[in-house]
């Protein structure tokens, strides 16, 4: 049986009217639900000579979709987790067809059906602080990217903003006087206020008085003055623990991602002798920050 809509109108809908207006999804869900059915629409054209505007609903069935997932892992090397959100967002579309065509009730079930692969949750490494402090003196600030770098990494390790917080900062998110503080909306539209620290304020106040790209508000910008992506801030964290290896063996035995970051801020505090209930407060909590 023929869809009564298209693929397309079906994919509009579902961005536009359920995610955006029933659920207020947050901008960062959009984005990696956006991500989630690029790849698809990708992999659905690769497999079956057609561009995304000639797919019908009923073409993107279980069997496509478990090899796109299966494609993810090989091809692409993305870890379980990651593979596991892609399910979850096409998921997702399918229960919001399954209103839109019943007529496909069969098709949307098998789909539904496809299970999350288990898998073991590894450890999360940190740095200690010469690995820090090496980091953090690897970018060459004589440039102006050494100093983005330079100010972006102080950041991630001070204040444990995840990545997409990180690089959606704006520079009007950044408060340098009194109780000097940067506020961010992450996950699940949660609004943060986190105080930063003396050598952080100043890093960030040299850093602001660096002339804008392309009068960017973005407070850690690319070269045309866009948001960083996830790829971009992953490729400069690599080539400064690279130059960071030099100064600091150990680094060579660690992977530093971003999340490594987030976590080296918590490890920190909890040597500091925070108890991990504040810890976890100010991780979930909308507006707590230690005193």
């Amino acid at each position: 049986m023929k869809s009564n809509a298209t693929l397309a109108a079906l994919l509009e809908n579902f961005f536009t009217r359920r995610l955006m207006s029933q659920r207020q999804a947050s901008p960062h869900t959009i984005s990696s639900y956006r991500d989630t059915f690029r790849l698809l629409l990708l992999f659905a054209e690769r497999r079956l000579h057609k561009p995304p505007t000639r797919l019908a609903f009923e073409e993107i069935d279980a069997p496509l979709i478990a090899a796109f997932l299966d494609d993810l892992e090989k091809s692409r090397g993305i870890a379980i987790r990651s593979r596991n959100l892609r399910l979850t967002a096409i998921r997702s579309f399918f229960r919001y067809a399954a209103y839109e065509e019943p007529s496909h009730a069969s098709q949307i079930q098998r789909v539904l059906a496809i299970p999350c692969k288990r898998h073991t949750r590894a450890l999360v490494h940190f740095l200690n602080r010469p690995e820090v402090d090496a980091l953090l003196a690897a970018p060459d600030q004589e440039t102006w990217f050494g100093r983005r770098d330079h100010a972006l990494l102080l950041v991630a390790v001070q204040t444990g903003l995840r990545l997409s917080e990180l690089t959606s900062l704006q520079r009007r998110d950044v408060s340098l006087g009194t109780g000097a503080h940067v506020r961010c909306v992450g996950k699940g539209r949660k609004e943060r206020c986190t105080p930063l620290t003396k050598i952080t304020v100043a890093v960030l106040k040299a850093w602001l008085r660096e002339p804008t790209r392309r009068n960017a508000e973005t407070l850690f910008p690319s070269a045309s003055g866009g948001r960083l992506s996830p790829d971009s801030v992953a490729d400069l964290l690599t080539k400064h623990v690279t130059r960071a290896c030099h100064a600091c063996p150990s680094l060579r035995n660690k992977r530093v991602t971003p999340h490594v970051l987030r976590h080296t801020m918590a490890m920190e505090l909890l040597q500091a002798g925070i108890d991990r209930a504040v810890i976890a407060l100010w991780f979930v909590v909308p507006g707590f920050h230690p005193a």
